[in-house]
């Protein structure tokens, strides 16, 4: 028995007469007939009496009936969903976020789900590399990382750079202006990343550029404690700008760090070469190359 004869005994039923039923599907009223012995047959089992002039429905027939109905909703639900799925209307979006996220993401998450409110979500959050792994892996299909990283695997959306500021409690001394690096080498800086990995390796690098030698006392990657630690003096650190819109208001100083030392965080929006892409995660991408 399939979906066509599925459809043919609702009519039946509905319809109440083989001639009325074969009408509404644009059928003759013997092939209509004989589908219906084919199923009777195939089932064992009574499925439709004459009583009179109309055909009553037996207790199998009406169980039959039921189920054809189910079971046919859910081939136009599934028809619908995957056509919607190929549409990017309905899906999943797994995505990546750095750790230090980027500038505006709840207002893009928020325009994309007025766009696709069908769309559920799988946001992941950790470091740059990880997050390249996972994308390695198809554990999500995109992710925003900071750069500079081994990208060959990977094309690249490049969203924005932005500046680096040096932070310190309110009981340290304020600086006037922009700071550079060879000033505040001597502070005890608490980097906000773990030795190796992305922003602990950029400000370890432009600091060795300029051949200075940095006051560090560790790396933290919980950037909610790293700036509890900052404003009640424990160290210092070195962060980038969206961090400090994400804790505005923080009891901090915060100074630029001079554009001459080449101190900024590129961030990227990274997804499979040769990797077919969800329209979900396509229609994603168009939104930021929008912005």
């Amino acid at each position: 028995m399939d979906i066509r004869q599925l459809r043919y005994f609702i009519a039946i039923v509905e319809e109440r007469k083989i001639s009325a039923a074969a009408k509404k599907l644009h059928m003759s009223q013997p092939p209509l007939s004989q589908q219906l012995k084919a199923m009777e047959m195939e089932l064992g089992s009574k499925l439709i009496e004459r009583s009179g002039k109309f055909l009553e429905v037996t207790e199998a027939g009406n169980a039959l009936y039921k189920n054809a109905l189910a079971i046919t909703q859910l081939m136009e639900d599934t028809k619908t969903e995957v056509t919607e799925v190929g549409k990017g209307v309905n899906g999943r979006l797994t995505i990546g976020v750095n750790t230090f996220s980027v500038n505006g993401m709840p207002e893009i998450l928020k325009e994309f789900h007025t766009q696709f409110p069908k769309i559920t979500y799988e946001i992941q959050q950790n470091e740059s590399t990880h997050l390249c792994q996972l994308v390695r892996d198809r554990i999500v299909e995109l992710a925003i990382i900071r750069l500079p990283l081994p990208l060959d695997d990977f094309s690249v959306l490049h969203l924005c750079n932005e500046p680096f500021y040096f932070i310190t409690s309110k009981e340290a001394p304020a600086f006037d202006e922009d700071v550079s690096l060879a000033e505040i080498q001597q502070f005890p800086l608490l980097f906000p990343s773990t030795e190796g990995l992305g922003v602990h390796y950029l400000i370890q690098e432009a600091f060795s550029r300029f051949k200075l030698h940095p006051t560090i006392i560790g790396g933290c990657s919980d950037i909610s404690l790293l700036m509890d630690l900052v404003a009640a003096n424990f160290a210092a650190s070195i962060v980038p700008e969206t961090l400090l819109q994400r804790f505005r208001g923080h009891p901090i100083n915060a100074h630029r760090i001079a554009s001459k030392t080449e101190l900024s965080g590129s961030v990227g929006l990274i997804w499979l070469k040769d990797h077919s892409l969800s329209k979900a995660a396509q229609n994603f991408i168009k939104l930021f190359q929008d912005v």
